[in-house]
Parts: structure tokens; sequence; C-alpha cells
């Protein structure tokens, strides 16, 4: 704490994210990256961009970028913008589209994120509670004041919702954005991009973090109509005009065009994803339907706690979430074939001792 602080830093709650483990020798399964490296032609791609001329600023409006996206996800550029990360776009978008003395609404449980920055901003928002099994009430998301998001899969519960059921908020929402976050829809929804072009007040946001194993690079897109993209531009650019550099540019675009590899990748995940949970309920534990590269899980004689610290002993991390609701869960992340061979091992030895 400072003297020097202003009242919106004593204000704030920072995010607080998964651990980053430095000792060498662990399995990662508490932040929902790709277990599958880069597209070699990412890869190649970096490399051979890795030359001089990253002496010169990136492109401000990162034309080729655009051009990508728009190809592969079948809109126009002007549909589409790029932030570095999807975090970053969403905090441009609550910059942009949610207004001081109007309540915003997202879930009870939900991305963390929201929350914060809602406080960040001073925008008032109501936590919606999500039903026993933790889906979301369509219907309490109707005639929003100031708007409206929420992921799809939903984060940490991996909960998906059906585009029909977005359509209804979007229908009942008509003069605020509804803002759909799907950071993990590319292992199993079906995306509310086909739907920019019939409701204005739709704003999506994806990420290459996940399905396209590029955590690193940092890049996030949202997809909307090109007033709200106009929108977020004004944003950013009263921020900072470079927020991508020429080297996530570069291997963005290269990870677009390798739709061989993603598919490839992908569907491991979604494998894995459905063998793990059979193997888990097996062995007594309770398990939410994911349609993300993650499971939420619990065992009814093994509380999550010390299932969690247990599992770090033996150099396994996880994700716990101290929080009402869901302490009795934890968030596993799906790793390489190895990586959950490994886990189910440790967790049986784990339940008879």
């Amino acid at each position: 704490m400072s003297k020097f602080w202003s009242e919106i830093v004593h204000l704030t709650d920072p995010y607080v994210p998964g651990e980053q483990p430095k000792q060498q020798n662990i399995i990662k399964l508490n932040t929902n990256e790709n277990p599958y490296p880069p597209s070699p032609k990412v890869l190649a791609a970096l490399r051979e961009g890795a030359n001089e001329y990253l002496r010169l600023y990136p492109s401000p409006t990162v034309d080729e970028l655009l051009q990508a996206a728009a190809k592969q996800f079948a809109v126009s550029p002007d549909q589409v913008f790029v932030g570095n990360g999807s975090d970053e776009v969403l905090a441009f978008a609550f910059l942009a589209f949610f207004t001081k003395g109007e309540v915003i609404r997202f879930p009870d449980i939900t991305y963390s994120f929201y929350s914060v920055y809602a406080k960040l901003y001073g925008l008032e928002y109501e936590e919606v509670p999500l039903l026993p099994d933790f889906t979301i009430p369509v219907e309490q998301f109707f005639d929003s004041e100031g708007g409206v998001i929420f992921p799809n899969p939903n984060a940490p519960t991996g909960v998906y919702l059906p585009l029909a059921a977005v359509e209804e908020v979007l229908v009942h929402n008509p003069n605020k954005v509804v803002i759909i976050d799907e950071a993990y829809i590319d292992f199993g929804g079906e995306s509310a991009i086909r739907l920019i072009n019939q409701y204005d007040n739709l704003l999506v946001i994806q990420t290459l973090s996940k399905s396209r194993s590029l955590a690193g690079l940092r890049i996030g897109f949202a997809f909307g109509n090109k007033e709200l993209i106009e929108g977020l531009n004004r944003i950013k650019n009263s921020f900072n005009s470079y927020t991508i550099d020429r080297l996530a540019i570069i291997g963005a675009v290269a990870a677009l065009e390798d739709t061989v590899y993603f598919a490839e990748t992908r569907e491991k995940i979604i494998c894995s994803r459905e063998k793990v949970a059979a193997q888990l309920q097996l062995l007594g534990f309770t398990i939410l339907e994911s349609k993300a590269n993650f499971l939420f899980i619990k065992h009814n004689l093994l509380p999550a706690e010390v299932l969690y610290t247990k599992l770090k002993e033996k150099g396994i991390f996880v994700r716990y979430f101290n929080k009402p609701r869901i302490c009795e869960y934890i968030r596993l992340t799906i790793g390489n074939e190895e990586e959950m061979d490994r886990f189910i091992h440790e967790v049986k030895v784990i339940l008879h001792t």
C-alpha cells in the first residue's frame, strides 16, 4: 500500500491467475493451456519473421491478420477486432459498451475478470445465480438495464448454452450489447459468430490461446457489426495503437491458415476429455458435462481441497476455487495422453490411501 495510490487502486480487487509453477517435471493442468505445441507452420513463420524488421513498429491496423480472421470465420474484415489476448478485448469492450449508472449482468459463477473490470471502471453489476445444475437461467438475463456478458461454454464449469438460448438473450436485450465470451467454443460448441449479421447488439469474443496453442503470443478477437468494431478501435487507439507485435501477427496468421493441424489437435483433446470423464465416473466422481478443454469434477468422499493438495504434492497442478457453491470442485485441464494417464493413476492412489 502506498500513500500515492489513487482511489481506484484501493478499490480494485485484481484477478488472480492460476499458479505458474517454476519447478521442472511437473504436470500443469490448472490454466487450460493446450497440451500440444503450436502448428509447425506457426513455428516456421515465427523463425522467418524474427528478422531485421523487428526494429520497425508493427502495423497499427493489423490488416493481414484481419483478412486471415475474416476468411477463417466467414465475415468481413470490418467485422473483426484484434487485441492483445481476449482479456484485453474484454477490457476494451467493458469501456466501449457498458455505462456507469446502468447495471450489467453476468453469472455468479463465471470468469472472474468480469467483476474486476466492472469495479475498475466503476460499473454496477448483478451476479445472476446459476441453476443448481450450473446451467445459465436464460430468462434472468432478459431486459438488462446495462448489458449482458457470459462465457459460452461457461468457465470454470465448462457447461455450454445452446445457440438458440443465446438468441433468446439477444432478442430480449435489443437495445443493449450482449457479449458472448467464446474462449472455449472450439471444443464442442456452436459459435454465435454466425449471428452477428442478424443482431446488431451481439459481440463475440474468441482467443487463439486455447484451441490453437498460442497462449504465449496473446491474440484475441472480437466479432460484431462494423459500428461495434469501430467503437473498440476508438478505445484501443486511445490507449495504444500498437497492441499486436510483429511476431504475434505472423504467428496468428499462420495458425489461422493451418486448419488441418487445428482440427487434429482439437479432436485429440475432445477425445481425451471424454475418455478421462468416463474413467473418473468409474472412480466415483461427479462430472459436469463439458464442451471445453477442461472438466469440472468433485468426489463425495474426497474434499476438493484435499485432492488439490495431494495432487500438488505429487507434482500435478489442478485449479481449486475456494468460493461458495464450487468449493467442492476442482477444474482439470485436459493434457496429453501421458499426462492424463499419470493423473488417473495418482487419483487412484490417493483414493485408496
